[in-house]
């Protein structure tokens, strides 16, 4: 069976361009002021704004399990193209920690660093240095995002991670140990068709690959679907070694990577911790409104039912 065929449309990909650096040229003041006015406001900007950027790059989230909030918390992720940023940065109310290059690239090592980014060098001499930067950051209350294999990769597997960047996970803030969460991010469907590993390299940038043209073809492609998933919670005080800490990370990763690409896990309506679109809405829907009305009744349809139990489930949270 012969993969499908990507649709790509210059069309779309000058519109969403277009867009995507307006609003963003847009929000960078915004988020300069506040850090340099040290307002609260500098932690909930970035949040705001990759969750922007996912609606007008197209790109859809499907979210399973639930985030820690605890805080600090480190979190654990794979990674295969600078999507990933948007993407946890769109679910993760953090800053990430990324290697020193990306503070000089232009117009990214902007954005990192306004999103508050700790630039280390990832060498592995350097390992105690780059826990004390970070220890610093989690000791103020805030959540990182770590990239433990060290590089981005071409999607289809998850790199061996490397123990000496999570010697972090060692710190205790106020006398108690870090929580440490892994997550699994894995581009699933583009316009409904499964991503093979034909195609995967449309999203993944990893090797010698030029940033500006892959970029460019990738914003003209269709609607993204990507899995993200947040695996249980721990502590290093529940393993012997960082290196067996490092190891479950890798595992729980590489798990819920291997059941996205199969397409082992699959979104349930109403499912607690989907995101669709990553929504918001203060108030349901006038066609869920009408549902739950016609469920009241009795003869709604199968369709008007779970709308139905969707707006009564909001209404019992609020």
């Amino acid at each position: 069976m012969t993969e499908p065929t990507v649709y790509h449309s210059r069309l779309t990909a000058i519109c969403r361009a277009s867009v995507y650096a307006a609003f963003t040229l847009a929000v960078i003041p915004v988020q300069a002021v506040a850090l340099l006015l040290r307002l609260p406001l500098s932690r909930r900007v970035p949040l705001w704004y990759h969750r922007i950027c996912c609606r007008l790059l197209g790109i859809r989230l499907e979210v399973f399990g639930r985030r820690s909030k605890a805080r600090p918390t480190l979190f654990v992720a794979n990674h295969s193209s600078y999507l990933d940023i948007a993407i946890y940065g769109a679910l993760i109310p953090g800053s990430f920690v990324a290697k020193s290059e990306v503070g000089e690239w232009p117009f990214f090592g902007l954005l990192a660093k306004l999103q508050r980014s700790v630039f280390v060098d990832r060498r592995m001499r350097t390992s105690h240095l780059q826990a004390t930067a970070l220890g610093k950051r989690l000791e103020a209350g805030d959540s990182m995002i770590l990239f433990p294999e060290g590089t981005s990769n071409d999607g289809n597997h998850v790199e061996r991670f490397k123990s000496a960047l999570l010697s972090v996970a060692e710190f205790r803030v106020n006398d108690e140990a870090l929580v440490v969460q892994p997550v699994s991010l894995t581009y699933s469907r583009v316009d409904g068709i499964p991503i093979g590993r034909h195609l995967r390299p449309f999203y993944a940038w990893y090797g010698d690959m030029e940033l500006v043209g892959h970029a460019a073809e990738l914003v003209g492609l269709g609607r993204l679907t990507v899995t993200v998933s947040f695996h249980e919670p721990v502590t290093i005080e529940q393993f012997a070694s960082r290196k067996e800490l490092t190891e479950y990370c890798q595992d729980q990763i590489q798990a819920g990577h291997s059941d996205a690409l199969a397409g082992r896990i699959q979104p349930k309506a109403g499912a607690a911790g989907r995101w669709d679109w990553i929504r918001w809405r203060l108030r349901p829907h006038f066609r869920d409104m009408k549902g739950l009305r016609r469920a009241k009744k009795g003869f709604a349809s199968p369709r008007e039912k779970r709308a139905a139990g969707r707006v009564d489930s909001r209404a019992a949270k609020a």
